[in-house]
């Protein structure tokens, strides 16, 4: 049957045996969501439900009809092109070039625009102004520490005194460097050869010891006990630094830091010359003490952990061990490096009152 209209409302009502009951499900039609439903996401475990998820993608590189997405942003996974087919190959580093430079370790204490190095603290300062052979390039510091300093008036320096304070110091080194409100520019010390070593009785040698303070600690007690120079590799090995000068708290100025590029050819020219290489190790044949024969010993020691290389070890004149009464036979390279030193020294001294 039709339906009748209903006046009062304006809407057509169902007649009596209407096949449109008021409970069935064509009253309760809804209207048509397509205008109001949310575009529907990517399918889960596609590359896009992935990156999606991940946070790590901007939402106009997540778009495919995008004509640029971006240098990608991931390490690993598709790569975000310029183009569908760009961004359907997958992404990988460039090769990593082998490098060949120096170990660079204190590097912040060195003057990026050149080869100029800072120096920093009270003590490492004053001995570079009193090494004739250190080129000071300018000095920054505080009144303070120019006061303590004590080394003249800024007007008769050879160089150029800049007075400044001590939060500008800290911002040309970072808040970590110790500088005791005093900095100076300087440059590298000029390198001995080998040959030069004729003259020189007592030398300490580091197989690829890398850490600063201990190369700066070595160099203080080999000052302290009478040795002319500090042989390292020039890989593997600080740099001449800041933090490498704090830690020798002066002894960079007055001893001879050699870096040389093969440590078995230096070894070589070393036995040439007359020395005695004489290797640590913690299973060395002999004592340390029973192992001293000549006038010229150089000590050789290798970084803690792993020692002296094989090639080192085949290399030096003789292996010996440092005998520790105590518990514990193994020691930090710079007490080591310390304990020979002074066992050598007594041997020269010894040796030289006969």
């Amino acid at each position: 049957m039709r339906d009748r209209k209903d006046n009062r409302t304006g809407r057509n009502t169902p007649t009596k045996g209407s096949n449109k009951a008021s409970s069935g499900r064509g009253s309760d039609k809804k209207p048509n969501s397509s205008k109001i439903a949310k575009k529907p996401g990517p399918k889960p475990g596609t590359l896009e439900a992935q990156k999606k998820a991940s946070g790590l993608f901007s939402p106009k590189s997540l778009n495919p009809n995008a004509k640029t997405t971006g240098r990608p942003n991931v390490r690993y996974g598709d790569k975000e092109g310029t183009s569908r087919a760009e961004r359907s190959q997958p992404y990988s580093d460039p090769p990593r070039q082998p490098s060949h430079k120096p170990s660079t370790r204190g590097s912040r204490y060195r003057n990026k625009s050149s080869s100029a190095v800072y120096l920093f603290g009270l003590h490492t300062v004053r001995a570079a102004f009193e090494n004739p052979r250190r080129k000071i390039v300018k000095l920054l510091t505080n009144e303070a520490a120019w006061e303590r300093l004590n080394i003249g008036d800024t007007d008769q320096m050879p160089f150029p005194v800049e007075l400044t304070e001590a939060r500008d110091l800290d911002r040309l080194l970072g808040k970590d460097a110790i500088h005791q409100g005093v900095v100076a520019e300087v440059l590298p010390l000029p390198v001995k050869s080998l040959d030069q070593l004729k003259d020189t009785h007592l030398v300490v040698i580091l197989d690829e010891v890398t850490d600063p303070h201990n190369v700066g600690a070595i160099m203080r007690s080999a000052v302290a006990l009478g040795a002319g120079a500090i042989i390292t590799t020039a890989r593997n090995s600080p740099q001449e630094s800041g933090v490498l000068a704090k830690s020798a708290s002066g002894a960079l100025e007055m001893i001879d830091y050699i870096q040389v590029k093969n440590l078995g050819h230096a070894l070589e020219e070393l036995h040439f010359i007359g020395f005695q290489s004489i290797g640590l190790d913690s299973e060395g044949p002999a004592a340390l003490e029973e192992t001293f024969e000549k006038n010229q010993i150089a000590l050789v020691l290798g970084a803690e952990g792993k020692g002296l290389r094989h090639k080192t070890r085949e290399i030096v004149s003789d292996l010996a061990r440092l005998d520790m009464p105590g518990e514990i036979k193994s020691l930090n390279v710079s007490n080591a490096a310390t304990l020979s030193l002074y066992a050598a020294h007594r041997f020269m001294q010894a040796k030289l009152a006969i």
